[in-house]
């Protein structure tokens, strides 16, 4: 039977179908364009989170089988890489840890003792500290398991207890540039919460009690625990139990009652009580010398890294014999140090809509603050032995050394002795030369620091001078008992000279030098009068470059508006505290950078050309060579801009002159970072390598480093850190190595050297006098003299730049030889967010070009801390002489006046810089002169570009629907009307 059921119509698109399809499409179509042009916009944040492209070197016909491989990369993965540092992080940590106490030859104890870890920090240890130099606990040694591998046997009830707990407690958080979420408790779990199990498991045990302070970026500790707590700038630090217990001016450097009462139940209960300090900061520890509180050893173990617990295990037991020094001064009363009163900053209070607004889009204060260095050179050591000479001469009464100094600088015991001779002690008015024969008088094989002195003499009135300065030292091998070495040490004579401002240069005056051989910065060993005659130095020891004074402003500063504190009278010019002041009745304006103001009459430079150049051909020439012209002229504007203002843990391509892209990762202490693990090993503190005082141990260090750059991909470090501890409240002195800028200054230059041995870039920082956390991204004027400028705070660097060296191969012609030659291992800085005087760092034209680059002969490029802040102006660096902008191009504003003359020379200059850096690097590996590079899309690009293809065929999908709706629409219109007829 036939189907008799009618055919069913089809029906018009209605208007609301046509709307939701058109907007549907638009609306996808929309989306594709924001993804694309915004993930475009971040690449650079993407690849550096995610993972960019891979650079694809074609190297020119016939130079195929050239040997392009510069640097021996020793590891195929970043895995094995990793665990081979963290053998290195042990012998760090193993020569670093310093012995502060042994009474009784408490330590080292024998293997099989049963110990007692209390503390929190005893399962809560300092790895590391918060900001850059953040560390992945998940990868790191416990103590627990470091104690235990080392062959003690640990009371797991107490540390079972203690792991299940200390979480309960709140400790100090120090979180970036941000006071209002910052607290500032010791987190001590006080011993009467322990369970009776826990308190009864220690009886008879050898107590390990842990004591820790952390640190970290953007943040100081406090100086007076309640005046924070009520200050209103910090409210999450609110009253609980534990600041119930606060004293009155009682700052966070001192014991807790919950630590004095968790000593003073160890001291009840345990056969020894053996305190582990672990920070990297001093610590006033007197109380634990001597009465009640009294322990019988002391370790500073500062802050261990990934694998430094297992060090702290060797030493407790004697398998490694603690070699370390102190690289601060440790003293009583840390309120009676010069700087205390001068530490934090102050404002500015007549300083108003001063960069109002930050380039990330958050509101300013819109003031300045200010930070004034009254002590000048008299600062650590400088200061106490300096007051313990004038004390002596009866020039400075009512000081007392042994009163105020816990632990010298340079101090550190061993499980064993030595005897040290000054064999011989010398100047030809050039260099002055010790001779020194270590002789192990103990029972146990060890390693012994040598430390030379000098005193210059002194004239009240005159040049300010230390009473001690630190002039070399050197380290021994590991000495058997009855062995013995001789160490050679010498240093220049112009090293003892001092800035004179007067002069415009280093003045050494006439007279006796007493060159002295000491156990620490106060116990003289030996000593040596050398007579000098009066010379003044107005060219640099390096380059024979013209010195002058560059820091007047802060000199004249300083004179008119401090009492300096100075020898001729330490009582009568003690630094009084800082107080809010104005900008106005010190004599200074704070006024934006407006770079129309500062252009100069540069000629437009070339740009764009078609050379033929290539970057690979200058690896291994000199950064003055003529064919560097060659190169710089084949760049474009936007191939400079682009380079220089993208460069956040990266520099970017550019292609046709075969510069790759690069990748530049954070991390004082190893390629760690604050966004999350990298795989790669995490050392132990500055503080702890410093300690060591081995600069051959530190070379090795960086070597480790350089290799686990090319096993990871990675180029340049942002590392190390080179400021000074002016004050042990420092939030970074974790970062730092040391309050001596010699000390520092030669460590430092040992890491750089090792880590360009493997062809990475070292960016030393916070370039300079960033030696406080506190205000320091709110326009924080710091001010000193210019002889503690230099003397002190530019030492460091001046002696990292000048030192660090690297044998480097290249490719000598178009045969494909391959020689060597001798290049500067340091060729980056990062400069800081502070300003120097009125100018912030990076801006600061004395700074970052007529010192370092003018007169000690920096060649290599400067970038800039995070610039996410408006007075980090790009054309302020670019005209002071900062080169790269740590920053995303997306989140901050462009160069400007990119066609003005002036600001394309400085581009193609800071350009340069970059280029030198870059090509005398790992970067280059693999390529051959003419080779080309191109770099394949980033891997996250497929799935935006797959993503995009899906949303566009949608969208593609709704725009056909719309066409058949509308035409459907018509032959039913047509169809309508035809009935109709």
């Amino acid at each position: 039977m036939a189907d008799t059921k009618p055919k069913k119509q089809p029906k018009k698109m209605t208007r609301r179908g046509f709307v939701a399809c058109g907007a549907t499409a638009a609306g996808l179509v929309g989306v594709t364009a924001v993804v694309n042009v915004g993930t475009n916009m971040f690449k650079s944040a993407i690849d550096h989170y995610i993972g960019g492209g891979e650079t694809i070197i074609t190297n020119a016909p016939g130079s195929e089988s050239w040997d392009t491989a510069y640097y021996d990369q020793q590891y195929r993965g970043r895995g094995r890489a990793t665990e081979e540092a963290k053998q290195i992080v042990v012998e760090i940590e193993g020569e670093g840890i310093v012995l502060l106490k042994n009474d009784g030859n408490a330590l080292p104890l024998a293997s099989g003792t049963e110990v007692s870890l209390i503390g929190r920090f005893a399962a809560d240890p300092v790895y590391g500290g918060a900001g850059s130099g953040t560390v992945d606990p998940n990868d790191c040694v416990t103590l627990h398991d470091g104690i235990v591998a080392a062959g003690l046997a640990v009371n797991e009830t107490a540390y079972g207890w203690i792991a299940e707990n200390y979480a309960n407690y709140a400790k100090a958080n120090i979180t970036m540039d941000n006071p209002n979420t910052a607290t500032y408790y010791i987190g001590e779990i006080p011993w009467a919460d322990y369970s009776p199990e826990a308190q009864g498991s220690i009886s008879g045990t050898t107590a390990l009690v842990v004591i820790g302070r952390g640190g970290g970026e953007g943040g100081d500790l406090s100086l007076d625990l309640l005046g924070t707590m009520n200050d209103g700038k910090h409210a999450a630090f609110v009253a609980n139990d534990e600041t119930a217990n606060y004293e009155e001016g009682q700052h966070e450097l001192e014991l807790s009652r919950e630590e004095r009462d968790l000593i003073s139940a160890a001291k009840e209960a345990c056969d020894k009580v053996i305190v582990l300090y672990n920070g990297s900061t001093p610590m006033e520890l007197a109380p634990l010398m001597s009465g009640d509180l009294e322990v019988d050893a002391i370790l500073s173990i500062g802050s261990l890294g990934a694998s430094g617990a297992t060090a702290v295990g060797q030493v407790l037991v004697g398998a490694t014999n603690p070699s370390g020094k102190t690289t601060d001064i440790w003293a009583v009363d840390f309120t009676a140090d010069p700087t205390f009163g001068n530490f934090g900053g102050r404002q500015y209070t007549d300083v108003t809509n001063y960069y109002a607004h930050n380039y990330n889009g958050s509101v300013e204060d819109a003031t300045a603050y200010f930070v004034e260095y009254k002590e000048g050179i008299y600062y650590g050591y400088r200061y106490y032995e300096t007051a313990a000479a004038e004390a002596e001469a009866g020039n400075y009464s009512g000081f007392d050394y042994d009163e105020a100094v816990l632990f010298p600088f340079g101090y550190g015991l061993s499980y064993t002795t030595f005897e040290q001779a000054l064999d011989s002690c010398e100047s030809d008015g050039e260099t002055v030369s010790a001779s020194v024969t270590v002789t192990n008088t103990g029972s146990a094989a060890g390693k012994c620091v040598v430390e030379l002195y000098y005193s210059a003499p002194y004239t009240a009135g005159g040049i300010e001078k230390s009473a001690v300065v630190l002039g070399a030292f050197g380290k021994t091998a590991l000495l058997d008992p009855g062995a013995s070495e001789t160490v050679e040490l010498s240093f220049p004579v112009r090293q003892m000279a001092s800035w004179s401002s007067d002069e415009g240069g280093y003045v050494l005056d006439e007279g006796d030098y007493v060159i002295s051989l000491r156990s620490d910065s106060h116990t003289v060993i030996a000593e040596q009068v050398v007579a000098l005659e009066a010379q003044t130095f107005k060219t640099d020891s390096a380059t024979g470059n013209e010195l002058a004074n560059r820091f007047d402003d802060l000199t004249e500063y300083m004179r008119a508006n401090c009492e300096n504190l100075s020898r001729a009278d330490f009582a009568g010019t003690w630094p009084a505290a800082a107080q809010d002041k104005t900008a106005a009745e010190c004599g200074i304006t704070l006024e934006e950078y407006d770079y129309k103001q500062h252009l100069g009459d540069e000629p437009m430079p070339t740009t764009g050309a078609n050379n033929g150049v290539s970057l690979i051909d200058l690896r291994g020439l000199a950064y003055d060579d003529e064919l560097w012209d060659q190169l710089l002229d084949e760049l474009t504007v936007d191939d400079m801009t682009a380079m220089l203002n993208d460069c956040a843990y990266n520099t970017p391509a550019i292609a046709h002159i075969g510069k790759p892209a690069t990748s530049e990762p954070d991390g004082p202490a190893g390629f760690t970072s604050l966004n999350g693990a990298t795989g790669n090993c995490a050392y132990c503190s500055e503080f702890v390598m410093a300690q060591t005082w081995n600069t051959e141990l530190m070379y090795r260090m960086g070597q480790m480093v350089g290799q686990e750059a090319l096993a990871s991909g990675y180029n340049g470090w942002y590392a190390p850190a080179m400021n000074t501890h002016r004050s042990p409240f420092a939030g970074r002195n974790f970062e730092y190595y040391s309050e001596d800028p010699l000390l520092a200054g030669k460590i430092g230059a040992a890491v750089v050297s090792g880590a360009a041995s493997n062809g990475c870039y070292a960016m030393i920082k916070h370039y300079a006098m960033n030696d406080q956390e506190s205000y320091r991204i709110q326009h924080l004027c710091t001010w000193a003299t210019e002889q503690t400028a230099r003397e002190i705070y530019l030492r460091p660097f001046e002696i990292t730049i000048k030192e660090a060296s690297t044998e480097m191969k290249y490719i000598s012609d178009d045969q494909g030889t391959v020689e060597t030659v001798k290049m500067p291992g340091c060729t980056a800085m990062m400069s800081s967010f502070n300003y120097v005087g009125t100018q912030w760092a990076g801006g600061s034209h004395a700074l970052c070009t007529e010192i370092p680059r003018g007169e000690w002969g920096f060649t290599g490029c400067i970038i800039t801390d995070f610039n996410l802040y408006g007075y980090m102006d790009k054309n302020w660096g670019l005209d002071g002489g900062t080169d790269l902008h740590l920053t995303y191009a997306a989140m901050t504003p462009a160069f400007q006046g990119t066609g003005e003359a002036s600001v394309v020379a400085r581009l193609r200059e800071a350009s340069h810089r970059v280029l030198y850096t870059v090509v005398n690097s790992n970067a280059m590996q693999g390529m051959a002169p003419g080779s080309t590079i191109t770099t394949s899309p980033s891997p996250w690009q497929y799935g935006v570009w797959g993503g995009s293809a899906v949303l566009l065929a949608g969208a593609a999908a709704l725009g056909v629907r719309c066409y058949l709706g509308a035409k459907r629409n018509k032959e039913i219109e047509a169809e309508e009307a035809a009935e109709k007829k």
